[in-house]
């Protein structure tokens, strides 16, 4: 009784240790199940964070681009004016105005232009809003001055900014050094700086940062440039504290970082999280099931493994199971025997062509009837080819009784057991929504393709619109950039030589003033069309800016037909065809042209200074009268040398006091007793010795320092004025030239007083086209001014210019001086003597007191005498001398053995 319960002890236990055995791979399945479910989940997370991290960093590198793009094109713009300013250094306020205009009629988002030459701001564009910032002098201003000079010390562009605006809103400044060198030389020297001020706002708003519809919190860093290290100066600071996307926004002078997030913050969970676990069970249940299953049959097969009821049983449940499987995979099942027309299809099968799940017997026509009939003869040869390679693939549609259609993928495979007939065993499954997705995915696919070709054809629309200006159609002054630029790489290979025309419409602003500005735009569209006619084939013809054109001709470096007088006949034929007139409203408008010619094909070769050499060589021909052109060569080089140097002099003349006065006695005309002065500006040139004014005056003049000297010569009167009185030397009064620039100055009267002038012991010498324009009130006021100071008034090179008597009786002058021009012939000629009687009579019937200047004899004076002339100045008594000459010229008396 023990042994046996003993024996049934052990066969449970037995039972339990195989129990446990068989499902050991079960539970190995579990663990790897769950930890590739874990792994999966965690991959798809990483995934979907990339994603969104991708889809983000697209959407701000659009941004980027977009601020790069802006930004970069508002620099291009403001460098044009940089170049012309290196150009003309001495521009004026009306000058900038007009090219500041032209830079800021293109899209742009710069708001105003500043001109600040040594540092001193005297430029502005526009001028209305911003009168407070002219005279702001950058090396007083805290703010400002650190960032004008670090522009100036490394003669690059610095940006600084977004800061707040006076005028309101936010601003980035770019400031742009500007250094002029004279043509041939390596020198440069620092002219100032032009400012532009940028608005923050509509660089956010074409930049696409405040679009309603972004779907990113943005946060932009970089103050002032400073890339990840300046400050946060936009948004609110959420993206930069929650793992932003960053991206670098490169300027011309240091960069920005922006860091961006999706609107809301990153998502945790996957979209397709469900759709992923749904998979891992039902891949898992695959795998746990079979393997379960396996466990229970060998569980099974041990249990029973003599007992072939349950055997057949357990085979019964393998069936079922497998049933089921079939069934959840859908797959339908069909058989045929070789030779036999009759066809056995599982309730699938049936189900799936739409026949009643009956288990009848099937034919092939069934299946032939249902294949749809642009299929049908390819799927059956498909079918019969199962015969030549043992199975076949195919797939084709089939048509319900209504109309449904339905995609079959179907395998089959012939099987041929010894004693039995070859039989056809095959299975079908429903692919319509696999296709359905493929067509889905390849119209997606189209899509795309066709996006991106419109993008692809925008993209050329955009740097074409870039390259070219809107009003002409023209190539534009970037185009020229980078055509100059390609020029210079092949000229420096040896390849190619160019030459270039640089083409300014004279009268072009009367067009404007009166026509009105559609007529001048008609009138540069008019312009454009006769300079593409008459160019030849290969040319490059751009507009530059307002009123300017290029045209750019190339040569191979061994072209024959390379020559100077190739461009002559061209730049006349421009000429000549320019002057038809264009017919707008009813009124014939014509203008002129002025060009500039510029070649590298001779010693002065440089392709980089073609456009300058060009534009130098424009202003020779406008100064040459116009509607004509000028070559650049030699002797423009050396001129502009010369002048260069000239100026240069002038200014270290003016810093090392060189500038002096000499003086030329005026005399009585009939006691020939001294009544005065005139001083006469000298420079004390340390190498070429005493300079008159002839030898300087011009380029004073462009230096705009001739007021600068007009006071320093005042100065120097005044103090040897004093000097004669201490050694009781007898001079009456001293007489010194103004010129209208100073005049124009509204510090003058102030400057005057500071001098404590004693009434009536000084003259201003005014050349009498100053006073003329009755429409200066500055003038007008200054010269009243003067006289209320006790300086007395007088005309010089009078019979010169445009007095009238009019505008003699309303200025008062106290002294005429006849010029010389009309003086010198009256000895020889009655009817100019009797033309400078009249003008003595005239200054006597006002009250004017009349000097003649260039006596140089004594029979001048005799007739200037009997004219009644009423003082004499000239060679025939003595020259402009210095004051310690006129000390002794004046005791000695000479003049009267002279006289």
């Amino acid at each position: 009784m023990g042994n046996v319960k003993l024996s049934v002890i052990g066969r449970r236990l037995a039972r339990r240790s195989i129990f446990r055995a068989t499902y050991i791979p079960a539970l190995l399945a579990l663990v790897v199940i769950a930890a590739a479910w874990l792994f999966a989940e965690h991959l798809n997370r990483r995934v979907f964070e990339q994603n969104l991290r991708a889809d983000v960093l697209g959407k701000v590198s659009v941004i980027r681009a977009n601020l790069e793009g802006n930004i970069n094109s508002n620099i291009q713009l403001v460098r044009g004016l940089v170049a012309t300013l290196a150009t003309e250094p001495d521009m004026d306020q009306q000058r900038f105005s007009v090219l500041a205009a032209n830079l800021l009629e293109e899209k742009s988002q710069i708001r105003n232009i500043a001109g600040a030459r040594n540092l001193v701001v005297g430029l502005m564009y526009p001028l209305r809003g911003n009168e407070r910032a002219m005279g702001l002098d950058y090396r007083l201003n805290e703010v400002q001055r650190e960032a004008a000079e670090r522009a100036r010390d490394t003669r690059e562009l610095t940006l600084a900014g977004p800061l707040d605006l006076v005028q309101g809103g936010q601003g980035l400044i770019g400031r742009f050094p500007v250094f002029a060198a004279p043509a041939g030389e390596n020198d440069e020297s620092f002219w100032g700086i032009v400012s532009a001020v940028v608005d923050v706002e509509r660089l956010y708003a074409d930049s696409g940062i405040l679009d309603p519809a972004l779907p990113l919190e943005i946060d932009i860093s970089g103050l002032d440039g400073m890339g990840a290290k300046g400050a946060r100066f936009y948004g609110s600071g959420a993206a930069l504290a929650n793992d932003p996307v960053l991206v670098d926004v490169v300027l011309p002078s240091g960069s920005w970082q922006i860091a961006a997030i999706p609107k809301g913050g990153w998502s945790a969970t996957p979209t397709n999280v469900w759709w992923l676990r749904l998979l891992m069970f039902v891949a898992g249940a695959l795998i746990m099931v079979p393997a379960i299953i396996t466990g229970r049959l060998i569980e099974e097969r041990q249990k029973n493994i003599g007992e072939l009821k349950r055997r057949e049983t357990q085979l019964a449940h393998l069936s079922s199971r497998l049933g089921l499987a079939l069934d959840t995979s859908k797959v339908a099942v069909w058989e045929t025997v070789v030779g036999s027309d009759t066809e056995y299809w599982d309730p699938r099968m049936n189900e799936m062509y739409g026949h009643p799940v009956d288990d009848g017997p099937r034919t092939l026509q069934d299946w032939e009837q249902r294949v749809h009939p642009d299929d049908r003869e390819r799927a059956s040869a498909e079918f019969m080819g199962i015969f030549e390679n043992g199975s076949y693939t195919s797939q084709y549609r089939i048509v319900l009784d209504d109309g449904t259609v339905r995609h079959i993928r179907a395998l089959g495979t012939l099987q041929a057991e010894e004693g039995q007939p070859s039989r056809i065993v095959g299975v079908n499954w429903d692919v319509t929504a696999d296709v359905s997705l493929h067509e889905e995915l390849k119209r997606a696919n189209a899509l795309t393709e066709a996006r991106n070709a419109e993008l692809e054809i925008t993209k050329a629309r955009i740097e074409y619109n870039a390259l070219h200006d809107s009003l002409t159609g023209l190539p534009n002054r970037r185009y020229l950039d980078d055509l100059l630029a390609e020029h210079a790489a092949r000229f420096a290979r040896g390849e190619e030589t160019a030459a270039l025309l640089q083409i300014d419409l004279d009268r072009f602003k009367q067009i404007n003033d009166t026509l009105g500005h559609a007529a001048g735009d008609a009138m540069l569209v008019h312009a454009a069309e006769i300079l593409r006619s008459t160019v030849e084939p290969g040319d490059f013809v751009a507009r530059i800016g307002g009123d300017e054109f290029v045209v750019v001709r190339r040569w191979a470096a061994d072209d024959a037909h390379a020559s100077v007088r190739s461009l002559a006949k061209l730049a006349e034929r421009i000429i000549e065809r320019m002057q038809q007139p264009l017919a707008y409203e009813g009124h014939d408008s014509r203008v002129g042209v002025s060009i500039g010619i510029a070649t590298d094909m001779d010693s002065l070769a440089d392709p980089l200074r073609l456009l300058v050499n060009a534009d130098i060589a424009l202003y020779r021909a406008k100064d040459r009268g116009r509607n004509r052109h000028q070559f650049f060569n030699d002797a423009l080089q050396a001129e502009i040398i010369t002048t260069k140097r000239v100026a240069d002099n002038i200014l270290t003349g003016l810093e090392e006091n060189q500038f002096t006065a000499h003086y030329q006695p005026q005399f009585h005309a009939e006691t020939l007793e001294v009544i005065g002065v005139e001083a006469l500006a000298r420079w004390n040139h340390p190498t070429d010795g005493l300079l008159a004014p002839n030898a300087f005056l011009k380029i004073a003049e462009e230096l705009n320092v001739v007021a600068t000297i007009d006071r320093l010569i005042l100065e120097r009167a005044l103090l040897d004025f004093h000097q004669w009185e201490s050694v009781g030397l007898n001079v009456p009064k001293v007489s010194v030239n103004v010129s209208a620039r100073r005049l124009h100055d509204d510090e003058l009267i102030k400057s005057l007083r500071q001098m404590n002038i004693r009434p009536g012991a000084v003259a201003f010498e005014l050349v009498e086209s100053i006073f003329l324009d009755e429409n200066d009130e500055l003038i007008t006021w200054n010269v009243d001014q003067i006289k209320e100071l006790g300086i007395d008034i007088e005309i010089d090179d009078f019979g010169t210019g445009y007095a009238s008597i009019v505008s003699l009786m309303k200025l008062k002058p106290r002294r005429l001086k006849i010029d010389r021009q009309l003086v010198m012939p009256i000895v020889h000629s009655p009817g100019q003597r009797q033309l400078v009687g009249s003008i003595i009579d005239i200054g006597r019937s006002l009250g004017i007191e009349v000097l003649a200047e260039g006596v140089e004899t004594m029979e001048h004076a005799r007739v200037l005498r009997q004219l009644g002339c009423n003082a004499l100045q000239g060679y025939a008594f003595a020259k402009p001398m210095s004051a310690g000459d006129l000390v002794e010229f004046i005791r000695s008396r000479r003049w009267r053995d002279a006289g």
